[in-house]
């Protein structure tokens, strides 16, 4: 019998030192306007997701839309995704970390701007220093119509 390998992440995680995330869970009675937490603290960042530090719990699987900061650029983006994981965080100021997995890039409704993925490619380009990335390593996003 062949032994198949399976990876748990296909994406190249980065962190952007001052990168703060606002997040708003997506219910049916959820306003517009208010973001359940604010300038929660982002840990690292990738094509596919972000983990983030915060104060409050969030389930897993519930759909979050994020307003994701970043320093030096007055537009954030907004990114649509759903919680894939949560766990507590020993640190002082933050009770939990939260790993959101980023809804498909597109023009339909749930999905992301194609063009926020165009700039997270940039950013990674940016914050990777080069001996992490490894030019052989190819992987595939498909943007659907």
């Amino acid at each position: 019998m062949e032994e198949k390998e399976t990876y748990r992440r296909s994406c190249l995680r980065f962190e952007i030192p001052g990168a703060t995330v606002s997040y708003k869970k997506k219910t049916l009675l959820s306003s517009k306007e208010k973001h359940d937490e604010e300038f929660c603290p982002v840990l690292d960042i990738s094509r596919g997701g972000l983990r983030f530090l915060t104060q409050k719990p969030l389930k897993i699987n519930s759909n979050v839309n994020l307003k994701i900061a970043l320093p030096g650029e007055k537009i954030p983006l907004i990114q649509k995704g759903r919680v894939r994981w949560a766990s507590f965080y020993v640190g002082k100021s933050y009770k939990y970390q939260i790993g959101v997995q980023f809804d498909p890039y597109g023009e339909k409704k749930r999905q992301n701007y194609p063009g926020n993925l165009t700039k997270i490619i940039a950013l990674e380009q940016k914050f990777v220093p080069q001996e992490k990335s490894d030019p052989k390593k190819t992987e595939k996003f498909d943007v659907e119509n």
